[in-house]
This record gives structure tokens, sequence and C-alpha cells, in this order.
């Protein structure tokens, strides 16, 4: 049974519409106490990294998540829900994240950028897989995902498990143990996505 966390930061119908494509249903998970009685979760996340961690701490469901993990069940985080997965965020000054991963979340470097590029970062762009996963099973070395966000982790490469170039090159999927993350959407990618999303139904 898989649980979709709901702390009123993320578009929830995008992801519940993507399993029921693949044929499994999903429950949307409001109480922090029913967390663990999960075989699997995911947290996704639209919008600012502070406010997400205060809607997480606001009821005690950023200590059910971490608790979740700590029970090497598998957690897959999508976009703001793979950013909240570390230890902190420079969005609107600095702020912990759930810790999870060493590392932090930092706005796009424009002064980095060999070319004119618009931040967010918006639309189809490829990933590339650096380590074996198994989210990756089945799939090619690289494909194209959908991506929205102005904010990037940055972390040791040990974690990173998935790479895109936007500029220069930045973490677009990690993981560390039982713990995934996503910077794209895979809900939102086609074929691509929804073959990531088996693959964690399999985990």
């Amino acid at each position: 049974m898989i649980g979709l966390i709901d702390y009123n930061m993320g578009n929830l119908r995008s992801v519940v519409n993507a399993f029921e494509t693949l044929g499994v249903t999903i429950k949307i998970v409001k109480n922090p106490d029913e967390v663990e009685t999960f075989d699997k979760i995911i947290l996704p996340g639209v919008g600012a990294f502070k406010d997400a961690m205060e809607c997480l701490q606001k009821d005690g469901m950023s200590d059910a998540v971490k608790a979740f993990a700590s029970s090497k069940k598998p957690l897959l985080g999508i976009c703001l829900g793979m950013q909240l997965l570390f230890e902190s965020s420079t969005e609107f000054g600095e702020t912990k994240g759930l810790g999870l991963i060493e590392g932090e979340i930092v706005k796009f470097d424009r002064t980095r950028f060999s070319q004119k590029l618009k931040v967010p970062h918006m639309g189809w762009n490829e990933l590339f897989i650096r380590q074996n996963s198994p989210l990756f099973a089945n799939m090619p070395e690289s494909f194209y995902l959908y991506f929205v966000h102005s904010f990037h982790a940055q972390c040791d490469s040990q974690y990173i498990i998935g790479e895109t170039m936007y500029g220069y090159d930045f973490p677009s999927a990690v993981q560390k143990d039982n713990v995934f993350g996503f910077q794209p959407h895979p809900e939102k990618s086609h074929a691509n996505g929804l073959k990531i999303l088996k693959n964690f139904v399999e985990l």
C-alpha cells in the first residue's frame, strides 16, 4: 500500500492520476499517525521550501516522515518533496529540511550559465543516469522528464543517481539507501515518468 503525503503543498491529483494509469491505487495521507502503516510513501511538493517545512512541522508530519525513512521502507520525494529531504535550503533565508540526505538546496547560479538561460528551469530536459538504482530498471542511459524549479540540490556525488544540464550539471535524481528523490515530475513526464513510478511500485 502506497501513501501520498498531503501537507497542503502539492498537486496531489496529478500524482494520483499517474498511478491510476498504472492500475495502482494510492491513498492520500493527512494524519501523521497513519504514515507508518504504509509500505511506501511519496512526498510531493510545489512552492517554497520554508512554507513547506512549516506545513510539515505544524501537525507532526515531518517527524512521521523521518520515522518512516528510518524504518527502511521506500520513500520517494518529488520536486519540492525531493528538496525537503535535504538538510537545508537557502530559499528565503536559511531553513532546515528533513535531513534525510546530506546536502543543501541552492538557487541556480546564473553566473555559471554559458548562455542566456531563464530561471525557473521549466520544460523538458534530459536526465543522465550516473549510478544504478532500482528506479532506473529497464530504462536507457538518458531520457527526458518534465522540470519546473528555480532551486536545486547540492550534495556529495555518492547520493547523485541522475544529473541534468541546465547551464551546468545539477543533481536531478538522488538516493540514500531507501530514500529516493526526483527534481523533475515523473507524474507529468508521460512514458518515462510512468516507468520510474512503476519501478517504485515494484520495489
